[in-house]
């Protein structure tokens, strides 16, 4: 990093210069400016805007755009990290199928994660392009950005994209001449977490209550108002037009040697570390080296654990930071890359209190459509609440970690639950000597002196 930039009223601030910044390296952030100000129409243009459009939609087929994607290996950047390439070639097309739609889950409620944020408002054409090209692969007829209402300048932004991208024939009949026809809307929702979950989202969509839908069918076969959807996220979609303009392999080099993922990822910190903010860096970096780029912890305090990738991600301990920060290498640790913004907490940070914190957004955010989740999730906040006061019972320990272990992946209706255990376990698992010490007497047996005979 040679410089910090002026701040900005963003809270996604990129913390990389415009010099540092080239198209072979940055597919993601190279035309941002260091303003901050969005790049609009006639800006993008000159910046080789929409020419990835014009390339696919006159001379390949949507099975080539898919094949790219495959061998570019784009997983998905939303968090569950599944290949891009792969979900697309999931979709039903051909015969007498309808054309479905193309839904771009830009609701990024996840804590700690920021950075679909920068790219809609500073960059919202490259979004647009994107979701052109995955509609081309998916043969979608429409397509909606499922927006999260608090971000108001992301929509602001989008609509006007939106609007000159269809002035000026982007969007519409016949794009560029080659007969698909795709149009785009901006939809804002009512600022729910479950609506991460792409079938929450499209019953969301459809003016349904945000409840998680049971797969099979998924979405690819019948999603949004019974047609054949894809569900993918603002970064995700915003790496097709690379992609398709330079090559599947120039994609995979970028990340070299560091994984076997494609490309870039927008890594972020946040948390007591002297410099907040965001990096586009090659696909597996070093968390030392995001670290480092941060300017570490605030001065008189040290590291303790991190998120790897918002509150629903492990902790992790400092050692961990030498690993490369990619789908894989993080799962194999027992936690998950997800948006792949790092948390940062300190020694002087309790840990049962940001577990509490935490657990009681999860527990807001349930939709309340299974047990393990609607109940034990509450119940999670009120014995996290007593350890934090100090008035914890013998037992509560074994009882937290019963809990997560009921809301693990595949006990629930959804993944809502079991992001939410994750962070739980990991921390009883590395800091348990902090539950302990909330735990102040013994468990009270319930009836335990007998009720005489005969006495009400």
């Amino acid at each position: 990093m040679s410089r910090d930039l002026p701040r900005l009223r963003y809270h996604s601030q990129l913390r990389q210069s415009a010099h540092e910044r080239r198209e072979e390296t940055h597919p993601l952030t190279w035309r941002m400016r260091d303003d901050g100000q969005p790049v609009f129409l006639e800006e993008y243009s000159k910046k080789d805007g929409y020419a990835a459009v014009k390339h696919v939609l006159n001379e390949l087929s949507g099975k080539d755009v898919i094949e790219q994607m495959k061998t570019a290996n784009v997983r998905g950047r939303g968090g569950a990290g599944f290949s891009a390439g792969v979900k697309w070639s999931l979709t039903m097309q051909g015969g007498d199928l309808p054309r479905g739609y193309l839904v771009c889950n830009a609701d990024e409620m996840e804590p700690g994660t920021f950075k679909d944020r920068l790219i809609m408002e500073q960059m919202p054409h490259l979004l647009i392009e994107g979701m052109i090209l995955g509609a081309y692969a998916n043969n979608s007829r429409f397509g909606y950005i499922f927006l999260r209402g608090e971000y108001v300048e992301s929509a602001r932004a989008l609509q006007r994209a939106i609007e000159e991208a269809r002035a000026a024939g982007w969007l519409g009949d016949n794009i560029a001449g080659s007969g698909f026809d795709f149009d785009i809307a901006l939809h804002t929702g009512a600022g729910r977490y479950i609506c991460g979950e792409e079938t929450a989202l499209i019953n969301s969509l459809e003016g349904k209550r945000a409840n998680p839908r049971a797969k099979p069918p998924f979405p690819g076969q019948s999603g949004a108002w019974g047609k054949p959807t894809v569900v993918n996220n603002v970064e995700t979609l915003c790496n097709t037009p690379a992609v398709m303009r330079h090559g599947a392999e120039w994609f995979q080099g970028i990340s070299g040697d560091l994984s076997d993922d494609g490309g870039t990822k927008l890594y972020g910190v946040s948390g007591r570390v002297k410099r907040t903010g965001l990096w586009e860096l090659p696909i597996g970096t070093p968390g030392e080296e995001i670290m480092d780029l941060a300017g570490g912890v605030v001065e008189g305090q040290s590291l303790k654990a991190w998120l790897p990738g918002g509150g629903s991600t492990g902790f992790l301990l400092p050692e961990h930071l030498k690993l490369g920060l990619d789908f894989d290498t993080i799962g194999k640790e027992g936690s998950r890359l997800g948006t792949g913004l790092l948390t940062v907490v300190t020694d002087q940070q309790s840990m049962v209190s940001l577990m509490r914190n935490l657990e009681a957004f999860f527990a807001r955010e349930s939709c309340g459509w299974c047990t393990p989740c609607r109940d034990g999730l509450p119940w999670t906040v009120k014995i996290l609440q007593a350890l934090e006061r100090g008035e914890g019972e013998e037992g509560d320990i074994e009882l937290l970690e019963k809990l997560a272990d009921d809301q693990g992946p595949g006990k629930t209706f959804c993944a809502h639950a079991p992001g939410a255990a994750m962070p739980l376990s990991s921390a009883i698992k590395y800091f348990r000597d902090e539950f302990e010490a909330g735990v102040s007497h013994p468990r009270r047996e319930a009836h335990a002196d007998p009720i005489p005979v005969g006495e009400v």
